[in-house]
């Protein structure tokens, strides 16, 4: 949603835009009020959430973020929309610019979890659907993750317009949010409700930082509600309410702060927004044995992208 907000503001999506969230989820719900509360760009309106998705009006330009979910990809195939924008979706964008510079027929599939027959066949229809938008120069991805230059060739190669970000409208906003006061900030992962990693080495790690001192916790939107509780209980750490991104609760922080966070595409967006007020953002490498099996090589590969080996992990 964010990102939606800063392609308008970039002049990818024209001078008017409607963005509709999905009802019944609170994150959406909770970033809509905020973003309402900052002030939307001019010629950017923030639509009723509805539990369905949007058909894109004819010729008009389609912004969206999950590009590997079926319902949008179905929207792709049964839709005529002028062109679309890709906005960042976390590290399925990079898995997405991958795949789509891969073999004509490759599907369009997440990295996790087997697909079926009929999935796999939209996958692969929907590749070479966005794969002809971007032969016709009608596709755009904006981002503002780290995009290797070979893989940015290869992209361009396709007829693809890559854009990258540096969220100049949330930099431009007043800070309006107080920040917390302790001063380490942990971002939650949704690593340990995925089964990727190791549940009790995840909090033997977060009760040693308890442990050294006041800890602000910032939970991920798919955090286990069990988990959060658990946290909680821990000595040291205080966790705050989740639902608005870190974006646009931590941009705040002050140069005596620093913020940990296991792999996350945050880690990007919290270094452009905080590198000017000094605040350290520091990515915990995850020890081979926090890795359960469901971890494939492949997604621990994507992960490293974002992972730099400034700090170590304390109390595993």
């Amino acid at each position: 949603m964010l990102c939606a907000v800063e392609a308008h503001h970039a002049g990818l999506l024209g001078p008017r835009g409607h963005l509709v969230p999905r009802a019944g989820l609170r994150p959406l719900a909770v970033t809509g009020r905020e973003l309402r509360r900052l002030g939307l760009p001019q010629g950017l309106e923030l639509a009723e959430a509805r539990p369905d998705m949007p058909r894109p009006p004819r010729g008009r330009t389609w912004a969206l973020g999950d590009a590997f979910s079926g319902k949008v990809q179905f929207r792709w195939l049964t839709a005529s929309p002028g062109r679309v924008v890709i906005v960042d979706d976390g590290l399925a964008t990079i898995r997405l610019l991958e795949l789509i510079t891969g073999r004509p027929g490759t599907p369009l599939l997440r990295a996790r979890g087997g697909a079926g027959r009929l999935r796999t066949v939209l996958g692969v229809a929907a590749g070479l659907r966005l794969r002809a938008a971007a032969r016709s120069g009608r596709l755009s991805i904006f981002t503002a993750l780290p995009v290797a230059p070979d893989l940015a060739k290869a992209v361009r190669a396709r007829g693809i317009e890559l854009v990258t970000h540096d969220f100049a409208w949330l930099r431009s906003q007043p800070l309006r949010r107080p920040r917390p006061q302790e001063r380490t900030v942990v971002l939650g992962t949704s690593l340990v409700r995925n089964g990727l990693i190791h549940r009790e080495h995840y909090f033997t790690w977060l009760a040693g930082l308890g442990a050294d001192g006041p800890v602000a916790y910032f939970p991920h939107r798919r955090e286990d509600p069990g988990d959060l509780a658990r946290v909680a209980e821990q000595h040291g750490i205080t966790v705050y309410d989740g639902g608005i991104p870190a974006e646009l609760t931590l941009r705040g922080l002050a140069a005596e702060q620093r913020v940990l966070s296991l792999p996350s595409t945050a880690v990007t967006s919290l270094r452009i927004l905080l590198s000017a007020r000094g605040v350290a953002v520091r990515t915990v490498d995850v020890p081979d044995e926090w890795w359960t099996a469901e971890a494939a090589p492949s997604l621990r590969s994507h992960l490293s992208m974002f992972a730099h080996h400034d700090t170590g992990v304390a109390g595993s």
